[in-house]
């Protein structure tokens, strides 16, 4: 059992899964800071001078805890559609792409018989000519 797990652990999917983990969580803090830093300020700056917390409002006028962050929503839509975009562009579509041109080149590829179906055919045949 001890084998399998190691087998496991070296076979390089899981170093291919690590870094990819690694990459994207760096990646993800990139684009959350980007969004924060650049695009969250001019939301705030759409809500007008007048607005002291940026785009958003108070359930209750009085109490701060009872305030809806717009802004910050619109942040977290941006910063996701910003990831889903890089992953489906530099990762997904590649691979589709990959995966596409291997099945056509394996579709084109003429459908021979394996050496062990040729030389039963030639035992058969002989075997024909034998017994005529």
């Amino acid at each position: 059992m001890l084998k399998g797990f190691k087998d496991f652990l070296f076979r390089g999917n899981i170093i291919d899964l690590a870094t990819a983990v690694v990459i994207g969580t760096a990646f993800t803090a990139l684009v959350t800071t980007l969004t924060k830093s650049i695009i969250e300020p001019i939301i705030n700056a759409l809500a007008g001078p007048d607005a002291v917390s940026g785009l958003g409002f108070r359930i209750l006028s009085d109490n701060p805890a009872t305030y809806i962050d717009l802004a910050a929503l619109i942040n977290a839509l941006i910063t996701f559609t910003i990831i889903a975009a890089v992953v489906y562009f530099l990762i997904v579509a590649p691979m589709k792409a990959v995966n596409d041109r291997l099945s056509k080149d394996s579709e084109d590829a003429p459908d021979e018989p394996s050496e062990e179906v040729v030389l039963l055919r030639e035992i058969r045949d002989a075997l024909a000519k034998r017994d005529n």
